[in-house]
């Protein structure tokens, strides 16, 4: 394995034996020439590397595999075929409470999950009072662990992991159980160890927590690897497939499979391009001198994603400025209409509309949902075309921002899409000249320095 590579996983399988008596496994046991169980295939030929200092997000439906690939990697499971290498020491948090004993107390835990981690008793001593003060449960570290609630398992089990410096980090789902608070004092600490070079998977059903953190995602479906790519692709692509109609699904998993069949076959992912991102000419490195908006017929998304229709279709979407022109470079803060036409192909009851935009990397920025719940639209006819405007201003930095298009209605007695649309249109935000603002939204600093006595 090269020196480069933190995690090597190759052609990995996972098959477990479902009995349905508990009989049938004494059976299988002495009558080797008959099968009493049924295969369940939780991973089906599993292949990619993980480069060091890498954040590797995991995402996929329930049941499709991730966890089991996770324990995998740990040691906690042994693939019934295929490889995974593994250089350097490895902090995991599966399961909750996994590695706990529940009738010890949380001091007496930390010891034992430390040395089950690898560390001696007097690295352990060492770090323990930053593990305390991490967890923040107070006086509870001296009561036993099954009297936790989960929020103070998850705690523990973090701040244990993130201080025995280790060169690869897992996490499985843990960090939903916390409270805002910890969690964003978590994904701080996370922050800190990429920065370090620590390698970090992690299985999370938060697309937010994906595009954030990580450099690389991993879509597995129903134990199939089916693409590993940048983040927002990945999350693209999960997303269309999570709403898909299930008629619809294969022709979805085809188009990601066929499109990516190299990945599928073995090849390490990181030499896969993905034309995700709209290409950046030479004049984005410069201050734009713009005295008016205009439009841009090149500066269109090459990220597109149409989720299957449920009644309605998307057929149009575009920005207009206050004279009713079409534009595409916009002027921070200005007022302009983001406007997109709706066919319907069947009757639909309760109807709404909504817009979102996005960064680049996929951070949500800002939207809405119209009209409210209470006042949505009761039936919108078959074979109607409504035209939809949002109006609004875009307090945005200079950069390259992303629109999405969806319509709601009432299917089978809850709100669902009717269609949805993902980086349909895009703009750009220009300025007169340089901006000495930071991050995405504008906030109109303004600096003042008085004399203090």
């Amino acid at each position: 394995m090269s020196c480069n590579i933190a995690v090597s996983i190759k052609n990995v399988n996972k098959c477990f034996r479902v009995y349905e008596k508990p009989q049938h496994r004494l059976y299988q046991a002495i009558l080797k020439n008959k099968k009493y169980y049924k295969e369940f295939w939780a991973c089906r030929n599993i292949s990619f590397d993980v480069i060091k200092g890498e954040t590797i997000g995991i995402v996929g439906s329930n049941g499709s595999g991730k966890s089991t690939l996770l324990q995998m990697i740990c040691g906690t499971l042994t693939p019934t075929s295929g490889s995974i290498n593994v250089n350097g020491r490895i902090a995991a948090l599966l399961e909750l409470g996994s590695g706990f004993n529940p009738e010890f107390t949380g001091h007496e835990n930390i010891y034992l999950n430390g040395s089950i981690l690898g560390l001696s008793n007097a690295e352990i001593k060492e770090k323990y009072n930053d593990i305390v003060k991490f967890s923040d449960i107070g006086e509870f570290i001296h009561q036993p662990i099954k009297s936790y609630s989960s929020g103070m398992v998850v705690r523990l089990a973090f701040a244990i992991a993130i201080n025995v410096e280790p060169d690869v980090l897992i996490v499985d789902e843990a960090l939903s159980v916390g409270d805002e608070l910890f969690q964003r004092k978590c994904f701080s600490k996370i922050e800190m160890l990429k920065k370090k070079g620590v390698t970090i998977l992690f299985v999370s059903h938060s697309s937010q927590q994906i595009l954030e953190l990580c450099d690389r995602a991993v879509l597995i479906n129903k134990a199939d690897l089916l693409l590993v790519g940048k983040p927002k692709l990945v999350i693209s692509s999960y997303q269309r497939l999570l709403s898909a109609k299930d008629e619809d699904k294969g022709k979805i998993i085809s188009s990601i499979t066929d499109n990516y069949s190299c990945i599928t076959e073995g090849i390490t992912p990181s030499t896969v391009q993905e034309s995700d991102m709209p290409p950046v000419t030479k004049a984005d490195d410069k201050p734009l001198k713009l005295v008016n908006e205009y439009y841009d017929p090149n500066l269109v998304p090459q990220s597109t994603t149409s989720y299957s229709s449920k009644g309605a279709n998307i057929i149009d979407a575009y920005i207009i400025d206050g004279d009713g022109r079409k534009v595409n470079q916009l002027i921070s803060s200005k007022e302009y209409t983001y406007t997109y036409i709706v066919r319907f192909d069947a009757d639909c009851y309760d109807v709404r509309f909504g817009m979102m935009i996005k960064f680049m990397n996929g951070i949500e920025l800002g939207g809405a949902v119209l009209p409210s719940s209470e006042s949505a639209i009761s039936i919108v006819n078959q074979n109607e075309v409504k035209k939809i405007e949002f109006k609004f201003k875009p307090n945005f930095n200079q950069g390259i921002y992303f629109l999405n298009a969806g319509v709601f209605s009432n299917i089978n007695g809850a709100e669902d899409f009717n269609h949805r649309v993902l980086d349909i249109a895009m703009f750009r935000i220009v300025t007169e000249e340089k901006s000495n603002n930071s991050g995405f939204v504008d906030i109109c600093p303004r600096l003042k320095i008085l004399a203090h006595d």
